[in-house]
C-alpha cells in the first residue's frame, strides 16, 4: 500500500481568487499547492482588458505570503465588444488565455457572451497570435434542462466552434459529464479538457445527502454516477488531453447559505488531497502527477516545474470553516477526515 507520493509540483489551470479581502484570504491556500494557476476574470467589473489583468496580478502578488513562490498565469474575459487588437496587447503583455462565459451561466457572468458569432474577429486574432480560449460549456437557454446544458453546449456551439477554428487550442473547462470527456478525447491536439476534484469524487447525490447541501452546489452542476465514472475513467487514462483545474470557487458561507446560494464549491485548502483520494480510489495513483503536473503544461506549451511536494497517507481534519476578509468560508469537506495530507 502507498503511503507517501511525491510529485513534480502540480499546476492549477482553473482557479478563482476574488479580490480585496476575499483574494488576501484564499491565495495562500492555493500558493501553497500549486506552483502556478491560471486565473479566472470574472471579477466586478469583468478583467476585459490587458491593463486590467495586468493590475489584477499586481494584487495577487501582493497578497502571497513571504517567500512563497506562485505564479498567477492571466486570462481575459470574453465579451461580445472585445476588440481583436486587444489580444495582440495581451499576448505581448504574458496574457495566456481568454474565457468564454455565455451570457448568465454562473458567477458574474453577465457581460459574457451573447452570440457566438459577434466575437468571431476577436476568435480569429488569438488563433492567430496563439492565445488559448477557455470555455465555460454551457448553454444558458431556461428550457434546456440544468443537467443536459453541457451536452447541448458541445452539439450547437462547440462543434461549429472547433471546425470554424481549427487551429486555436481550446480548453473545455471543468468537463462533468460522459458526452464530454468523449468529444475531448476524440476532438484532436488542439482541444483540451479540465477536470475538477468534486466532479471526480461526487455525483448529484452530493447535494442532498441529509438534506440540501449548499456547499455542494457548483456549474456546471455535479452529474449521474454514470458521469462520474467516465470523467475518472478519463482522468486517470494518461491522455494528455485532461488535467488538473480545481474550479475552486470561494463565497462566503452566508452567501452560499442562502435562499438563492451561489455556486461554488472551495476546494482550495485540500485540492490535492482530494484528487489523490480520487485517482486512489480508482486505483491509479500512479497516473496522478502526468494529470496534475505534466499535461497542464504541455498544452500551454510551458515548462514544467522543477519543484516537488509530498503527500502521505495519513489522516488529518479540514477546518469547517475559515476566515474570509470579515466573513467566514466553507471549504468542501470541511469538518470531515481527509486520508492524504499535503506535507512538504
Amino acid at each position: 500500500m502507498t503511503t507517501s507520493l511525491t510529485l513534480t509540483r502540480p499546476d492549477d489551470w482553473h482557479l478563482h481568487l476574488r479580490d480585496g479581502a476575499a483574494l488576501a484570504a484564499v491565495v495562500p491556500a492555493s500558493a501553497r499547492q500549486f506552483a502556478r494557476a491560471l486565473v479566472m476574470p470574472n471579477l466586478k467589473p469583468p478583467v476585459a482588458t490587458t491593463a486590467l489583468a495586468l493590475a489584477y496580478r499586481r494584487r495577487i502578488v501582493a497578497a502571497l505570503p513571504a517567500g512563497v513562490e506562485f505564479e498567477p498565469l492571466m486570462s481575459l474575459y470574453l465579451t461580445d465588444n472585445l476588440p481583436p487588437d486587444e489580444i495582440r496587447r495581451a499576448k505581448a503583455a504574458g496574457v495566456v488565455a481568454v474565457k468564454l462565459y455565455p451570457a448568465g451561466a454562473t458567477t458574474n457572468s453577465d457581460a459574457g457572451v451573447t452570440d457566438l458569432r459577434k466575437t468571431y474577429p476577436t476568435l480569429e486574432a488569438m488563433q492567430r497570435e496563439g492565445v488559448l480560449l477557455l470555455v465555460h460549456g454551457e448553454v444558458t437557454d431556461p428550457a434546456i434542462d440544468v443537467f443536459d446544458r453541457e451536452k447541448v453546449f458541445i452539439d450547437t456551439q462547440l462543434v461549429p466552434l472547433r471546425h470554424d477554428f481549427p487551429a486555436l487550442k481550446i480548453v473545455v473547462e471543468h468537463v462533468t459529464t460522459r458526452e464530454a470527456a468523449q468529444y475531448v478525447a476524440e476532438a484532436g491536439s488542439h482541444t483540451a479538457a479540465t477536470i475538477t476534484a468534486h466532479h471526480l469524487l461526487y455525483n448529484r447525490n452530493a447535494l442532498f445527502a441529509g438534506g440540501i447541501r449548499p456547499h455542494w452546489y457548483c456549474l456546471p452542476i455535479l452529474k449521474r454516477e454514470e458521469h462520474r465514472l467516465a470523467l475518472v475513467k478519463a482522468a486517470t487514462s494518461g491522455s494528455d488531453r485532461f488535467f488538473l483545474g480545481t474550479d475552486s470557487a470561494p463565497h462566503a458561507a452566508h452567501l452560499k447559505e442562502h435562499a438563492s446560494g451561489c455556486a461554488g464549491c472551495y476546494t482550495a485548502p485540500a485540492a490535492l488531497e482530494m484528487y489523490a483520494e480520487a485517482f486512489e480510489a480508482a486505483g491509479a495513483l500512479d497516473k496522478l502527477e502526468a494529470f496534475a503536473s505534466v499535461h497542464g503544461p504541455k498544452f500551454y506549451g510551458l515548462p514544467r516545474n522543477r519543484a516537488t511536494i509530498t503527500l502521505q497517507k495519513t489522516p488529518w481534519t479540514l477546518p469547517e470553516s475559515l476566515p474570509l476578509g470579515d466573513a467566514r468560508i466553507k471549504p468542501l469537506r470541511g469538518g470531515e477526515t481527509l486520508a492524504w495530507k499535503l506535507v512538504a
